[in-house]
């Protein structure tokens, strides 16, 4: 039999390499090197013999051959089978030197793709480290994934088997190496998919994490090698995460064309494989051949043949389409606000009425209303309601009465939800004066539940949102609660009752709601109780958000400023309307629970009437039977209306490995989503069981993952070890969990008012990951010793501190702290911090002269005072969300409530019943020895 390098092309010459016992074949005009024997127009080279071959690929169907020899093959080998190759066949195919027709029509210039081709030939597809930042990557050890040159990355690649391919597994001893904080600011492992599984080389083909992430990022083969690793597999999604500046928007597309499976309503992305020449295209999902649709490649703007490889869901895992009419039930609504304000006397006297309507005045201009299709309405309620009319083109405003709150009706069919810029001259009329109209009210009590369904009659037809601003307990009418609030039943197995719904009122009223596309926002003021467990099920179940302001002041310029910011930002907010969501996953993948705000409508159908940007949801996912395929993909749809009335859908695509290794397992493991997922999953054990039963079950799941990780990972098997053993990717996963054990919605205490506890709650079911994780580790700063630079602004905007363990152990007399958890930052100050200190940030002379609590800091005259408010103002910007941190100052010997609040946001000390980092950790130690595996 001739040799390979007797059979090859024009311009290819073949070497024989040692190390790997086979031909690489290099193309002598551009020295490009790889392990495939290159083709001359579109005829393969004959195999070589076996002793020399790269490992077998799968058959090649005929049918393949009508693709350019240039263009991106998909992973499968067959056409019509769905097989699975061995890693070594799956290179990118090997490209002529002249140019091939390609199949797309009207591909702008001949070999267009090749040449897109040969930017990226030599070196793996994306995920396989393309270019390795200069830190380590999140869970190797330095160095690793920077191979020396190019060619040693490939050879790497091309030798990849089932046994040798993915992330490399680093042990660490948890009773040695200290959590570092940093690490909770890395990117989750790295998904090293097969070479080609997308047909596209785009750095954009999967979904970033803030979009979507997985516990795990290679899913193992088979739910006993899960059920082995004791790691739950759950999807994080934030669908409709906000975009901030210097982040990509999220592409558009804008022709109608959308491609979906025929079978499993799979929408074409970049791991679909087209076959039959171009014309058909295979799901990812259930491997079902479909057609490509007549548009897919023609420019319809243009009106000319378009470059297939050019649409956006081939390239980008976030994507977004314009909805033709048929995914239309009705025309789309405009966006619809309704606001409830309470003018009780507690609610006037506190200035919630006067700040919640200068607000809306203020941000009449935000509320998204480009094409002038926005309505809005009015309705204040005490023990009675008030209408308000506000007819178009007057200025004038009239109030009606409805003090009949027994059966709710609507004193006028017209003129009470109107146009926002029809109207616009009488509703800043009426803003301007509604404090004042009700400044001497001196009604005690709330008739909410009436007002609500008033509020829903005038919207139901089209649904929308309600805006809630209620400062007392519900006392009147529909969903009247009582004071249930009972000290001695703190810290006692009853308290978890107190986290339950007091009515049924809530709960049915929300799904209603829900079935009208309405969304409800609750925004809490009251000094006294006000049951917020039981008005967060409204916002629970129509996809809203709760806010929480307790003994809200508005004489006190920080109770207004923050409220007046978090308010106007969820005016400007552009919501999604109408929209349902659903996850779909590869065969044998099936979403098993759901966590969040929304309602499941059918099995795996989420409705949601509005969804808030920056939103977090989880979904457990459960494997049913053994996959064979070599990668999975998981698909997020939101099918909804934006609020400039344009019906959209979002998908978002995550495609992850498969393994059948528990070593792949552990090594791609993703702290922050399993910490996420724990998070929801303990409050809502608090709400169907009790709060200890919610604390004993993170322990042991914690415990759970480390006995498997002892006993299959580590030499000491199931016998007693010194070491307490974890991948280094899971290191800070203890300390996540003691942050959640030590959390206000979790924790032992019986100091804890329900209400705060329940907002907690609240939080915890619902803020992203990037919010989420300061909230259970806060983070925590030295200021008086910082780095010269920090504070000041650099490439990527202001420089942060590095941040440093929260322990107690770090504060020094002398110096300035700060922590904080997204939602507060405290400013700590030691009591033998030096005058000069106390001037420089304060403005103050000494120590002695200073306040604690809250505050806004001055900006003074001199550089460290500008460093410091420019760490705290980025501390407040630099997350997602509509979340404006209030600041206090803390002294060390200053007011022990106050201090004891700053300290229990260091959850590596000791607690007054809860252990410290090391006790934690040497009672997880304890606990994985002493009951064998």
């Amino acid at each position: 039999m001739a040799s390979p390098a007797q059979q090859l092309p024009p311009g290819w010459a073949a070497e024989w390499d040692q190390t790997h016992q086979r031909y690489l074949f290099i193309e002598t005009a551009t020295a490009r090197t790889q392990w495939e024997a290159p083709v001359a127009n579109g005829a393969p080279v004959p195999a070589q013999s076996p002793s020399v071959s790269p490992p077998p690929t799968a058959p090649q169907h005929g049918k393949r051959r009508q693709y350019a020899a240039g263009q991106t093959q998909a992973y499968y080998g067959a056409a019509d089978t769905l097989s699975a190759p061995t890693y070594g066949a799956a290179a990118p195919q090997p490209q002529p030197q002249a140019p091939a027709q390609l199949f797309t029509p009207g591909l702008a210039a001949d070999g267009q793709f090749q040449q897109q081709q040969q930017q990226i030939q030599g070196q793996p597809p994306y995920y396989g480290n393309v270019a390795p930042p200069a830190e380590p990557e999140y869970i190797n050890a330095p160095g690793f994934g920077q191979q020396p040159a190019m060619n040693a990355l490939a050879d790497q690649f091309g030798q990849m088997n089932v046994a040798q391919r993915g992330l490399r597994l680093y042990t660490t001893n948890l009773l040695t190496s200290p959590p570092e904080p940093r690490e909770l600011h890395r990117p989750p492992p790295d998904i090293i998919l097969p070479p080609n599984a997308s047909v596209s080389p785009s750095p954009y083909a999967n979904a970033d994490p803030s979009y979507q992430r997985l516990t795990l990022n290679t899913i193992p083969t088979s739910n006993s090698l899960l059920t082995k690793s004791k790691i739950p597999l759950a999807l994080v999604i934030t669908p409709y995460r906000s975009v901030k500046e210097g982040d990509d928007p999220v592409p558009l597309v804008t022709d109608t064309v959308i491609a979906r499976c025929r079978r499993c309503r799979t929408y074409i992305n970049p791991y679909v494989q087209f076959i039959d020449g171009g014309n058909r295209w295979r799901c990812c999902m259930c491997s079902m051949s479909n057609e490509v649709p007549q548009l897919f490649d023609w420019d319809s703007v243009r009106n000319q043949p378009a470059d297939r490889w050019a649409r956006a869901e081939l390239n980008h895992a976030v994507v977004e389409f314009v909805a033709p009419t048929e995914y239309m039930i009705r025309a789309p609504q405009p966006a619809v606000y309704i606001f409830l304000i309470d003018v009780s006397h507690a609610a006037i006297q506190s200035g919630m009425v006067a700040t919640a309507t200068r607000t809306i005045l203020e941000n009449l201009d935000r509320i998204p209303n480009e094409e002038n299709r926005a309505k809005v309405a009015i309705i204040a309620f005490d023990v009675s309601l008030y209408f308000f009319s506000l007819p178009p083109g007057s200025s004038e405003s009239s109030m009606l009465v409805v003090s009949d709150i027994d059966d709710v009706f609507l004193p006028k069919p017209t003129d009470l939800l109107v146009n926002l810029t029809e109207s616009r001259p009488a509703l800043e009329a009426l803003l301007g004066r509604l404090g004042d109209m009700f400044q001497d009210n001196h009604t005690i009590g709330s008739a909410l539940g009436p007002a609500l369904q008033a509020g829903y009659k005038m919207m139901s037809n089209i649904g929308g949102k309600i805006t809630v601003l209620s400062a007392s307990l519900p006392t009147h009418g529909a969903g009247a609660l009582k004071n249930r609030e009972d000290p001695k039943i703190l810290g006692t197995s009853k308290e978890s009752g107190l986290l339950q719904a007091a009515s049924p009122f809530y709960k049915t009223f929300a799904i209603e709601c829900s079935r009208a596309q309405i969304s409800v926002d609750m925004l809490l003021f009251s000094s006294g109780y006000q049951d917020v467990a039981t008005l967060a099920c409204l916002p629970h179940y129509t996809a809203g958000q709760t806010l929480y302001y307790p003994a809200f002041n508005a004489a006190r310029s920080e109770d207004a400023i923050k409220f007046a910011h978090e308010f106007g930002e969820m005016l400007a907010m552009p919501i999604m309307l109408e929209a349902v969501m659903r996850v779909r996953a590869s065969k044998n993948l099936r979403m098993s629970s759901f966590h969040g705000n929304f309602f499941v409508r059918s099995t795996d159908l989420l409705a949601m009437p509005s969804v808030p940007q920056d939103l977090s949801y989880a979904i457990e996912v459960t494997i049913e039977d053994t996959i064979t395929a070599p990668f999975v993909v998981f698909q997020t749809a939101v099918l909804h209306t934006t609020c400039y009335g344009e019906r959209r859908i979002r998908v978002v695509t995550t495609a992850l490995p498969t393994t059948s290794n528990l070593s792949d397992v552990f090594a791609s493991a993703d702290q922050v989503a399993i910490a996420t997922l724990l998070a929801n999953k303990a409050v809502e054990r608090t709400l169907t069981h009790k709060l200890e039963d919610a604390r004993d079950a993170l322990f042991n799941k914690l415990v759970e993952i480390l006995q498997a990780y002892k006993a299959s990972m580590t030499a000491a098997g199931a016998g007693a070890n010194a070491q307490l053993a974890v991948s280094e990717n899971l290191k800070m996963l203890p300390v996540l969990v003691l942050g959640l054990l030590k959390n206000v919605g979790i924790r032992q205490s019986a100091q804890i008012p329900p209400d705060l506890r329940a907002y907690a709650q609240a939080l915890l079911t619902s803020l992203p990951s990037q919010l989420l994780i300061p909230y259970i580790h806060p983070t925590f700063y030295s200021l008086h010793n910082m780095a010269p630079e920090c504070g000041t602004v650099g490439e990527h905007g202001v420089i942060m501190p590095s941040p440093l363990p929260p322990t107690s152990e770090r504060l020094e007399r002398h110096g300035l702290f700060l922590i904080e958890d997204g939602q507060t930052i405290f400013l700590w100050v030691g009591r033998d911090a030096v005058p000069q200190l106390i001037m420089d940030v304060f403005g103050l002379p000494s120590y002695e002269v200073l306040r604690g609590g809250k505050t806004t800091l001055p900006v003074l005259d001199n550089a460290f005072s500008q460093r410091v408010n420019a760490v705290i103002q980025k501390t407040r910007e630099m997350r997602r969300g509509v979340y404006w941190p209030h600041l206090y100052v803390v002294k060390e010997d200053g007011e022990p409530p106050l201090r004891l609040w700053a300290l229990s946001c260091l959850i590596q000390d000791r607690g007054d019943v809860s252990p410290s980092y090391q006790q934690f950790i040497s009672q997880l130690r304890d606990k994985v020895n002493g009951s064998s595996y």
